[in-house]
C-alpha cells in the first residue's frame, strides 16, 4: 500500500524578499499596504498557516536579518516556525565569483538555491511583494500533501496580473489538456493593450497576447529534489552569463528545462483568486485599496499580528 497522505508533514512556506525593487524605487517588500501597516507578506503567511503550513523560511540578504525579524520574523513566530536564508551574491558554485560591479541578486533562481540547507520536504515558493489569495495557498497545500512526485504552479490569468504604470516580467505557460505544465516562456517587458497585453522582444519586436493566458506569478510548490537541478542550471547560466553584472536566472526557467528534458512533471492549478502586486510606486495605492476591500468584507481582520 502506498503512503496515506494524510501522514505526510505539512509543506514549507519559502518567502523570496532578498530582491533590491529598482523599478518600485525602494524595499517593497516593507512596504505598509493593510489597516494596520501590514505589509503584503503578511497576508500571505496568514493565509499559508491557515491552509496548514508551520514552518516558514524567509529569503533575505544578510544584513536585513535583524531588522526584519525585529519588524516582521517575531511576529510571524506566533503562529509558524521562522527561519532564514541568505542570497548571497558570493554564493556560487564552486570556481565561480561575481564579476566586478555586481550589487544585484542574481535572480529567483538563486534565491530558491540559497535555502537549500534549510528545508527538507515538499515546500511553495512566493514572492514577498505579491498578494496571492488564500484558496490558491490551501489548494497548493493539499496538493502537496497528497502528490508524492510531482510538482505544482497556482497559475494566474494574464490579463488580470498586469500594471497599468508600466511593464512587468511574467512566465507564460503552455499546458496540455490534461493541466499539466509543458513550458514556461519568461517575458521581461508586458504591457496591457486594449485588446490584451503584448511582449516587447529585444530588438523592437513584439509577441501579442490574447490576456486569457495562464502565467507564472511565481507561486510554486516544489521538492528538495529540485536543488541538484538547480545547482546545474545555475552553472550552465553561470557559463554563459557570468560575466554580465545584470544577467538573471529565473525559476521559470529553470523549470522550464526541466519540464522538457522530461525530468519534472508540473501540474497547473488554476485559481480563481485575485492576484496583485508591487512593480511601481503608484501599484502601492491600488493595493492597498484592494485590501482594505477584502477587509472590508471579512476576509481578513483589521490587524492581522499583535503590535
Amino acid at each position: 500500500m502506498g503512503e496515506n497522505p494524510a501522514t505526510r508533514p505539512a509543506p514549507e512556506l519559502l518567502i523570496m524578499a532578498a530582491g533590491l525593487g529598482s523599478r518600485f524605487g525602494g524595499l517593497k517588500q516593507i512596504a505598509p499596504v493593510g489597516p494596520s501597516g501590514e505589509f503584503v507578506m503578511d497576508y500571505s503567511v496568514w493565509d499559508a498557516a491557515r491552509a496548514g503550513v508551520e514552518r516558514v523560511v524567509v529569503v533575505i540578504r544578510r544584513e536585513m536579518e535583524t531588522d526584519f525579524h525585529a519588524l516582521r520574523g517575531r511576529r510571524y513566530a506566533s503562529v509558524v516556525e521562522v527561519a532564514y536564508a541568505f542570497q548571497d551574491l558570493d554564493d556560487l558554485p564552486p570556481g565561480w565569483a561575481p564579476p566586478p560591479g555586481r550589487t544585484k541578486p542574481w535572480g529567483t533562481a538563486h534565491a530558491i538555491r540559497a535555502a537549500r540547507e534549510r528545508l527538507g520536504g515538499p515546500f511553495m515558493v512566493i514572492n514577498a511583494d505579491d498578494f496571492y489569495g488564500g484558496g490558491s495557498f490551501a489548494r497548493m497545500a493539499e496538493f502537496l500533501r497528497r502528490e508524492a512526485h510531482d510538482y505544482a504552479m497556482v497559475g494566474y490569468e494574464l490579463g488580470k496580473t498586469l500594471s497599468p504604470h508600466g511593464t512587468v516580467a511574467r512566465g507564460v505557460c503552455a499546458v496540455t489538456v490534461d493541466g499539466h505544465l509543458t513550458g514556461v516562456t519568461e517575458h521581461t517587458a508586458i504591457e496591457p493593450t486594449a485588446d490584451g497585453a503584448r511582449a516587447l522582444e529585444q530588438g523592437g519586436g513584439e509577441r501579442r497576447f490574447t490576456g486569457r493566458e495562464p502565467v507564472s506569478m511565481n507561486f510554486w510548490g516544489l521538492r528538495p529534489d529540485l536543488f541538484p537541478h538547480l545547482e546545474e542550471s545555475f552553472a550552465r547560466f553561470l557559463a554563459e552569463h557570468g560575466s554580465d553584472p545584470k544577467a538573471e536566472l529565473y525559476i521559470p526557467s529553470v523549470v522550464d528545462e526541466l519540464i522538457r528534458a522530461g525530468e519534472a512533471r508540473v501540474r497547473l492549478l488554476p485559481t480563481s483568486d485575485r492576484w496583485f502586486g508591487m512593480t511601481y510606486p503608484q501599484d502601492r495605492t491600488d493595493v492597498a485599496a484592494q485590501i482594505g476591500e477584502l477587509v472590508s468584507r471579512g476576509v481578513y481582520p483589521p490587524a492581522l499580528w499583535p503590535a
